[in-house]
């Protein structure tokens, strides 16, 4: 029987970059009471909170429960857990474990790279940023780019790049530009860039020594497991995998995970 579940998040588990439904809320905080649960996904942490941890609040988690609850940043490479301190939750009981940031000089290559790349292809959108926003991130340990930032709306992010065209040739000169970097295709309109190896092998490498399991003990689930893909290092480690389409595949494979328990 597996041990853990771990999850990609944008169209894994939700609809891009919006909260998770109360259906897989409800169904994660049955597997809660069952196994380790690991979502892992190149998003910030405020955006793991907003997007996960507070719909699970909102349908009533329970502090212990929370404490099977492992928030993989960046890939991986930021870990939180939870340590209650009371029998309510607080959002100030969530401790980071680790951190393996970029340094300056390497955000400033990539930022550059990034940029150049979308400029020279006519796929940079920045007339089209709502105000604060922004086409490029930089998440500690790795540096992502948005098309469209962070607050367009959903059906604006589906149809700018639904075949990953456009993405595509912006790693192919991003690459050129700066080689001693990799870059990944991610959620709808998202390019993650990181040194070499800070990729979800990475994250899953330290999931396994932080929660002493196995590759054996772990079922991923992943909406870009294609060569390529953010989700592709996890079936080449050889985890165990169920490629979805959408958050409902999800709560079906779930259903009936929580079924023959």
């Amino acid at each position: 029987m597996k041990k853990v579940l771990s999850f990609d998040v944008d169209q894994t588990l939700n609809v891009a970059k919006t909260p998770i439904t109360d259906e897989v809320a409800k169904l994660l905080i049955s597997c809660l009471n069952n196994f380790e649960i690991c979502p892992i996904s190149g998003q910030k942490f405020d955006q793991f909170l907003i997007q996960i941890v507070d719909r699970l609040v909102d349908n009533g988690v329970k502090p212990a429960e929370l404490t099977h609850l492992h928030l993989f940043v960046a890939q991986g490479t930021q870990y939180y857990r939870y340590v209650p301190t009371g029998d309510t939750y607080n959002p100030n009981d969530w401790q980071q474990v680790y951190n393996f940031p970029l340094t300056a000089e390497q955000v400033a290559k990539i930022t550059a790279a990034l940029s150049q790349a979308a400029q020279e292809l006519n796929h940079w959108e920045e007339a089209s940023l709502a105000e604060g926003d922004e086409i490029i991130e930089n998440r500690l340990s790795q540096v992502t780019f948005s098309a469209l930032g962070q607050k367009a709306t959903t059906e604006e992010k589906y149809a700018w790049d639904p075949d990953h065209k456009k993405r595509e040739a912006i790693v192919a000169r991003a690459k050129e530009l700066a080689p001693e970097f990799d870059y990944e295709i991610g959620g709808t309109t998202s390019i993650n860039a990181f040194v070499p190896g800070m990729n979800k092998v990475f994250g899953m490498t330290h999931l396994m020594e932080e929660l002493n399991v196995q590759k054996s003990d772990i079922l991923y689930f992943g909406d870009m497991t294609q060569p390529g893909g953010n989700d592709y290092p996890v079936v080449q480690m050889g985890v165990q995998t169920i490629t979805v389409r959408n958050h409902e595949d999800t709560s079906f494979a779930l259903r009936g995970i929580l079924g023959v328990l």
